[in-house]
């Protein structure tokens, strides 16, 4: 048997590259996935592409109705058992803290607490009632970034952070788990024409204890396990997929 067969898992930016790497690890592990975004056409070219069972649905992240509204649905399908937020942030890197505009800075923040706020409690009222669930978190807390400006965007993770413990805190007598994926970086997520492209993946590369940074198929694999039942003992708490670049 796979290790998600009979889980409804929810992947919000489920037409973005780890969004489509986790979904299509998990559809591989017998969990039937539902992609969420706000772009019909990207999420319709991510289904094509998974070998499983697999709905679309056009869904903004950052509105609380149809979070809700998306949420009930999936639910209704008899269970709602992973819920994993991977929408853009809108962060801007590159621009030292000096020279950028108060707006810049706290979109990513903004949006990353809303957004999660939202999927996460959506997702928790229904797990709460059938006493088992998983809400996992992308990004994780970390130290300074001292090679690249990268905004306001660890301000965002550490934000995520403060709010999966306290959901951990509140959500495990329950049955529900909450667990962050950690990465040092995925070169595969960088855009084509991506400006010092070969320079930024050797120097995540480099600070790796392998000698390579880790894939999309990665995170993807690792997310499944930790979405499963062989997970069960794993709470407020993150996993490391970072090759050796994050040390624990």
């Amino acid at each position: 048997m796979t290790l998600l067969t009979g889980k409804n898992a929810i992947v919000y930016g489920g037409g973005g590259r780890i969004g489509a790497a986790v979904a299509t690890a998990f559809a591989e592990e017998g969990a039937r996935v539902f992609l969420a975004g706000r772009t019909r056409a990207r999420l319709d070219a991510v289904a094509k592409h998974i070998r499983g069972s697999v709905e679309v649905a056009e869904v903004d992240a950052l509105d609380e109705h149809a979070v809700d509204d998306h949420a009930a649905a999936v639910a209704a399908e008899g269970s709602l058992d992973i819920s994993f937020n991977l929408i853009a942030h809108g962060d801007v890197q590159g621009t030292p803290l000096i020279d950028m505009t108060l707006a810049d800075y706290e979109r990513p923040v903004l949006t990353a607490v809303r957004t999660q706020f939202l999927t996460a409690r959506a997702a928790a009222r229904h797990m709460v009632k059938q006493r088992s669930g998983v809400i996992l978190f992308f990004g994780g807390a970390g130290e300074p970034v001292r090679e690249f400006a990268v905004g306001g965007l660890q301000v965002a993770f550490h934000a995520l952070e403060a709010m999966r413990r306290q959901l951990a805190a509140e959500l495990g007598p329950h049955g529900v788990r909450t667990v962050t994926l950690r990465t040092g970086g995925i070169p595969e997520t960088l855009p084509a024409g991506f400006q010092g492209r070969e320079e930024l993946e050797e120097n995540i590369a480099g600070k790796t204890m392998l000698g390579r940074a880790a894939t999309l198929a990665d995170v993807g694999a690792v997310a499944a396990f930790v979405a499963s039942d062989r997970a069960r003992s794993m709470t407020a708490s993150t996993v490391n997929v970072s090759c050796g670049a994050l040390v624990d």
